[in-house]
């Protein structure tokens, strides 16, 4: 054999000797398993959430998740679509009166308000109006965190793809005025006998100010409570008018 050169034999014999692989714990594959489904299935229903978002900036939503089990309970509820071009400009500026003062100068969440809430101990709502959209068009009613979860994932969505006056639009056509009474067309004519365009500033500061507890507060037949409540909204629709905060949604 020349000098210098290995037989085949040898070479083989110095080959070091493979590896077996180290077997994984089982806990760990597990873990491996169930991230790669749960990336699946968050990829999934984000996009089922753009596809809902998109789908409803160009349509109206025929119902909601609320409006159908209010139906059920109910034996049918009043509601019809009106566009906010037919609506009484008084309307718009007194439901942002009440509900969401800065609504044309946040993103979706307002942070102001959710520090003060937060100060208060949680005595005091920080929903938006566009928070509140996505709750009445997809979402279910109650306080759970994974409608809260949905809700805060699909706002930035609803900010993204609508403009504010769709937002508006959307909110006081799905949103509840009284038991079995939804949409403002339909609180119109049950509370004051008019179609949306004719209500007055007094007549939409009512409206208004029954929005957080529908069921209780009667438009038609206000207490002294509602009464300074309406007074207040009534102030503030002057006030984001006079200052700009009603612009994004009045043409």
């Amino acid at each position: 054999m020349p000098v210098g050169k290995v037989s085949k034999k040898t070479a083989a014999k110095r080959k070091p000797a493979k590896r077996k692989p180290k077997r994984v714990p089982f806990w760990r594959r597990a873990l491996r398993f169930a991230g790669r489904w749960a990336l699946r299935i968050g990829i999934g229903l984000a996009g089922l959430a753009v596809i809902a978002v998109l789908l409803f900036r160009l349509i109206n939503p025929p119902t909601t998740p609320y409006m159908f089990a209010e139906s059920r309970r109910l034996g049918g509820i009043a509601q019809g679509w009106v566009p906010l071009a037919q609506v009484s400009p008084d309307v718009g500026r007194a439901v942002v009166a009440a509900e969401d003062a800065n609504f044309c100068r946040h993103w979706g969440f307002d942070m102001g308000a959710i520090r003060a809430a937060m100060k208060e101990g949680g005595r005091r709502g920080a929903s938006t109006l566009t928070q509140q959209v996505v709750k009445n068009t997809y979402l279910w009613q109650g306080r759970s965190w994974p409608r809260k979860a949905i809700e805060a994932m699909m706002t930035p969505l609803v900010e993204l793809f609508w403009s504010k006056r769709r937002i508006l639009e959307v909110y006081l056509n799905v949103a509840e005025f009284g038991p079995g009474v939804f949409g403002i067309k339909a609180a119109a004519q049950h509370y004051f006998h008019v179609p949306p365009d004719r209500l007055s500033a007094l007549q939409a500061a009512r409206l208004a100010a029954v929005l957080p507890n529908p069921k209780k507060r009667d438009a038609a037949r206000p207490d002294a409570r509602l009464r300074k409540r309406t007074a207040q909204i009534m102030d503030g629709a002057a006030t984001i008018q006079r200052d700009g905060r009603a612009a994004c949604f009045e043409r």
